[in-house]
């Protein structure tokens, strides 16, 4: 089972990997404009957003589900071939993309921390940073023309989706999940500082996952070195992956908090030395920290936190990647159109306004 779950986090992330380092670079050179590019890349997280809300209303995450998303998924990833030079299109292959992703990963997510645990949990999910190291790398060396990423996105996706596929229908069969209660017991009202702290947090990232790749080449930095720069992130973060078991025993809550500020440290740096490849590269080093501990702490704390496990997993990806990454898209497309000398300073004021959130929760509530 282990080594299905390594499997689907390769080939998972590898698919991000495409998405976020090359398709943001592809529709750039083939004319898009900075806030077309943030409300196209904006679809997918939007949806993401939208989905939790139906599963609130009845909705139920099976395998019959879970299987209709990665035929949605795959089929949306050919839809890119098709629609790459159309706008309206290319935002309906996105938003379809979004549903797969939006289902898909969060379904894995609870499978792993219910099976493995959080224990176990870094040294099988480090293999999707793996993925997205090596695809960064494979296509940075052999991608002779904007397009041809489209190309690794469409056979990336066919093959998560059977292996998701071959995953989901082995634990079924052994029936190794445990049953747990369909209500909700999630109230974004009530619990609205730690929420708010994990979407401001998501937010941030918008100009990192939307716009590093394009801000780097803006100075002058050339494609091979912006791909090692993401390489080098995330050879961090698996890193951190493979080690952080004995730091999630630890208050979860100042791990976020910790995570957090020093993401706003980051992205001020960045904002401050763009063109020097140095300071970048040292920024890069620190998301070991501001996504492998950070994501790895609030997903545990929030299977900790909520009875409805699986549900909570699927509004953490909905509520922080949908929403969160929705508006950072949005906002990172804008800024980056009108006043692209402070995106990465508006990111650091939004992490920084996610960190006193999260403190303001904690004077509010402890994990037991």
């Amino acid at each position: 089972m282990q080594v299905l779950l390594s499997l689907f986090y390769y080939f998972y992330f590898s698919v991000v990997g495409v998405y976020i380092i090359f398709i943001p670079k592809v529709l750039s050179e083939i004319g898009y404009s900075g806030v077309a590019i943030g409300i196209i890349l904006a679809a997918s997280p939007l949806v993401r957003f939208i989905l939790p809300f139906l599963f609130i209303r009845g909705l139920e995450l099976n395998s019959k589900v879970f299987n209709f998303a990665l035929l949605i998924m795959s089929i949306s990833a050919l839809l890119f071939f098709f629609a790459i030079h159309n706008f309206y299109f290319l935002l309906l292959s996105n938003i379809l993309l979004g549903v797969g992703l939006g289902l898909v990963l969060p379904y894995i997510e609870f499978i792993s921390l219910d099976i493995v645990g959080k224990e176990k949990y870094g040294k099988i999910r480090l293999f999707g940073s793996i993925g997205f190291i090596i695809i960064a790398l494979v296509l940075a060396k052999f991608m002779t023309k904007p397009t041809d990423a489209l190309y690794y996105l469409v056979a990336l996706t066919q093959v998560t989706a059977i292996v998701a596929f071959v995953l989901v229908r082995l634990v079924n069969k052994k029936g190794e999940l445990k049953k747990e209660s369909a209500k909700s017991d999630i109230n974004l009202l009530k619990d609205y500082k730690l929420w708010g702290g994990l979407i401001l947090m998501q937010m941030s990232f918008g100009s990192f996952y939307n716009f590093f790749t394009i801000t780097a080449t803006d100075n002058g930095i050339s494609l091979d070195m912006t791909v090692y720069m993401w390489s080098f992130g995330v050879l961090f973060e698996i890193v951190m992956f493979f080690f952080q078991a004995k730091l999630l025993h630890k208050n979860l809550l100042k791990l976020l908090q910790f995570t957090i500020l020093l993401t706003s440290f980051r992205w001020f740096l960045v904002f401050a030395y763009a063109a020097n490849v140095e300071v970048l590269f040292f920024t890069q080093s620190i998301h070991a920290l501001s996504f492998a501990l950070f994501h790895s702490a609030a997903i545990s704390y929030l299977h900790s936190l909520y009875k409805n496990k699986t549900l909570a997993q699927q509004f953490f990806s909905g509520i922080t990647y949908g929403l969160g990454g929705l508006s950072g898209a949005l906002i990172a497309g804008y800024i980056y159109e009108y006043f692209n000398e402070y995106l990465f300073l508006s990111s650091a004021f939004m992490a920084l306004g996610a960190f006193v959130c999260i403190v303001l929760w904690e004077r509010e509530h402890t994990l037991s």
